[in-house]
């Protein structure tokens, strides 16, 4: 497994320990009381069998870490920093670092810096599961953070769930890893159904009413299109092509074909990465102008540099604010954090995201106490209620619920930037 371990200096934020043989510190197991979870009405999918473990009294958590008053708390986060989608994890693990930076020269977390080790998994899900083990292994690891991707969370989840280990801030919108009753499952980030009813409502308020729909043959395409038909019916729009278009993009110049001759109003685009770029370069040779919406999963920068003047006019969903709009203070603090950490990435909302994501978790980390444990850091993050970080709040009340139902939609400008 390859890792990258920094302790950074101030802020607040994040929850493990590291016992160091020169450092003066004691490393005190004690029994950790069993996470109590109600039990899941029965329903045939994966959700039912994660909500089922979740419900489990967690025997597998064995042990309560805690470390004396004056140690770094330590986090442990696997994720693509190399493979398809190593610029997603790359920017989003920026955002967090820079964050723990200034929180540990400003003090740390009640007087104690957090240390935040990281793995890369090359978004591979044989990769993603070893290094969680590794973690998991490592009882002076306090919870995981930031974890990417919906197949690596779906793998993770059922040794996550038994352990009773902190599960912070997963990188995914799909509700499928968002098991119900899961008190150590800590979800942020709006959901891709979420995303899918703010892009169906602007529709309507737009007057738009014929929609296409393109989504990815996949888990996350098909939750997607589920969402989308749903909006679509509520808010009494027609949609009268849909097609999906397979994960090595090979269908994608005939799907824009076949959804040009529909001759919608719009397309609603549920796809990610190599499908993407295939489908939107195909179905602009087809019809220049046609307005295309898209969720926040495909808006990266490589993907808006790849596809060139085809992505704009292009309208996406973000589930953060604009990186650039500097009205917000959440913005503002981002902003010189970043240019603190002297990342040489340019800021995006991938990094933002992974920037709040640390917030948040270092505002429930203090207010667990000087020597948090795993349990009272959990009861404290369940405790959080409208926590605003200025513009942006989130408020904890559910596993399978995200705890930010934040959603607004960009358009990318001519440059092949973001605006409102």
């Amino acid at each position: 497994m390859e890792r990258q371990s920094a302790v950074f200096c101030g802020l607040s934020i994040c929850l493990l320990f590291v016992v160091v043989p020169t450092l003066t510190m004691k490393n005190h197991l004690d029994p950790i009381r069993p996470v109590p979870a109600t039990a899941l009405r029965a329903t045939p999918s994966r959700r039912r069998v994660l909500g089922t473990l979740a419900a489990l009294p967690l025997a597998a958590a064995g042990l309560r870490a805690r470390a004396d008053d004056t140690g770094p708390i330590r986090i442990a986060q696997s994720i693509a920093l190399t493979g398809p989608l190593g610029e997603l994890g790359q920017a989003m693990h920026q955002g967090a670092k820079v964050c723990f930076a200034a929180i540990n020269a400003k003090g740390g977390v009640n007087g104690r810096p957090i240390e935040l080790t990281v793995a890369d998994d090359g978004y591979d899900v044989k990769r993603s599961l070893a290094n969680v083990n590794g973690f998991m292994e490592d009882r002076s690891n306090f919870a995981l953070f930031n974890c990417m991707g919906t197949p690596m969370i779906e793998a993770m989840l059922p040794k996550v769930l038994e352990s009773g280990m902190p599960f912070f801030a997963p990188f995914s919108g799909a509700l499928s890893v968002r098991p119900k009753n899961a008190r150590n499952v800590f979800n942020i980030r709006a959901s891709y159904a979420d995303e899918a009813e703010q892009l169906v409502q602007h529709l309507a308020t737009v007057g738009i009413k014929r929609i296409a729909i393109v989504y990815q043959n996949n888990a996350f395409g098909k939750e997607v299109f589920t969402a989308t038909q749903q909006a679509i019916t509520r808010y009494k729009l027609e949609a009268i092509a849909t097609l999906t278009v397979e994960n090595d993009a090979s269908d994608a110049e005939a799907a824009a074909k076949k959804i040009a001759a529909a001759a919608p109003e719009a397309v609603l685009v549920g796809l990610a990465g190599k499908p993407t770029i295939a489908f939107v370069k195909a179905v602009r040779q087809e019809r220049k102008g046609l307005q295309l919406y898209a969720l926040s999963i495909m808006g990266s920068a490589a993907t808006i540099a790849t596809l060139g003047g085809d992505a704009t006019g292009m309208t996406i969903s973000q589930i953060v604010p604009l990186p650039s709009n500097m009205s917000r203070p959440v913005v503002r603090d981002f902003q010189l954090a970043w240019k603190a950490g002297n990342v040489a990435l340019e800021p995006s909302h991938l990094a933002l995201e992974g920037y709040i994501n640390a917030r948040v978790f270092v505002e429930t980390l203090r207010r667990a106490g000087r020597n948090p444990t795993r349990s009272s850091f959990i009861d404290s993050t369940w405790g959080t209620k409208n926590l605003d970080l200025g513009g942006f709040a989130v408020n904890f009340s559910e596993s399978a619920v995200n705890a930010s139902r934040f959603v607004e939609l960009t358009m990318v400008s001519n440059n092949g930037r973001f605006i409102r």
